[in-house]
């Protein structure tokens, strides 16, 4: 314990109290420049976001479930997929794993800026790879139907790296014997990841889907640098009307509720998955 306590103690300090704290002032009509000028509103911010506004809780919230989605479903199927890919090992593989990887340890807001010309409708990467396909160009930030999934293919380029990694860790300790047995017994390819080796890596997937359901519930920066929650809110996540609620229009008890709000949805989350990896386990 006593080892542990400067840990303990950082912990506490900057994470547990000021979160008890975000509970407190979501009870109240804050001021942030003169905290004693206050007003006591009891739960008044939590029924202002069933209140009509632009962008409105729920639109937001469900923006945030259809990135998080994306990312969860889209970000396991691929890193599982390159993870199987990468798992024969060898010289020339190792550096394909590396480069994989590099993406996730690069920062966000470098990166998004680096994907904003990309996804430059005159002069971007992408349109020049349409416009060699003969197919029409897309203004890919500026349109409500374009800039999520523009925003999704970004992430999922900087994120997928990190779950490459642990897949690759649980394919490791995969049994090879058992898969050897499925061959013998007739088993295609398919048939031996379904029946053998998946099942020996639902821990590791049930782990990768919790991370990735909180990280991207609380992301935040590459929506602030590539669209700014635009064009008209469609990229306006939980996340982002939180910063916009607290340091753009300074609604902070508002923001509170909404801080409150996202993180009991992101604890439930949590919490089914957990329930899920037990029921799985036993």
């Amino acid at each position: 314990m006593l080892f542990s306590l400067p840990a303990l103690v950082i912990f506490a300090v900057f994470t547990i109290l000021p979160t008890g704290y975000t509970f407190v002032i979501s009870l109240f009509d804050w001021n942030p420049l003169n905290v004693s000028q206050s007003t006591f509103i009891g739960a008044d911010n939590y029924r202002r976001l069933f209140a009509h506004s632009t962008p409105s809780f729920a639109a937001s919230a469900l923006t945030s479930l259809y990135f998080t989605a994306g990312m969860v479903i889209g970000g396991t199927a691929i890193s599982l997929a390159i993870a199987l890919l990468l798992s024969r090992g060898g010289a020339w593989l190792s550096g394909v794993r590396v480069a994989v990887f590099v993406p996730h340890v690069t920062p966000l807001v470098a990166t998004s800026i680096v994907w904003v010309w990309i996804f430059n409708p005159q002069f971007g990467l992408a349109n020049a790879i349409l416009r060699w396909l003969h197919l029409p160009a897309v203004d890919w930030l500026d349109s409500s139907s374009t800039a999520m999934p523009a925003i999704l293919t970004y992430s999922l380029w900087h994120e997928v790296g990190f779950t490459v990694v642990i897949f690759l860790g649980g394919l490791a300790v995969v049994s090879g014997e058992l898969g050897e047995a499925a061959r013998v017994d007739g088993a295609n390819r398919w048939q031996e990841f379904w029946y053998v080796t998946w099942p020996q890596l639902r821990p590791v997937t049930l782990f990768v889907v919790t991370i990735s359901t909180i990280s991207s519930l609380q992301a935040f920066t590459q929506f602030f640098v590539m669209t700014e929650g635009g064009p008209a809110h469609a990229t306006t996540t939980l996340s982002y009307l939180l910063y916009q609620e607290a340091f753009v229009f300074f609604h902070t008890g508002y923001a509170a509720a909404l801080a409150v709000v996202l993180f009991l949805v992101t604890a439930l989350f949590t919490l089914l998955q957990f329930r899920t990896r037990r029921s799985t386990l036993s």
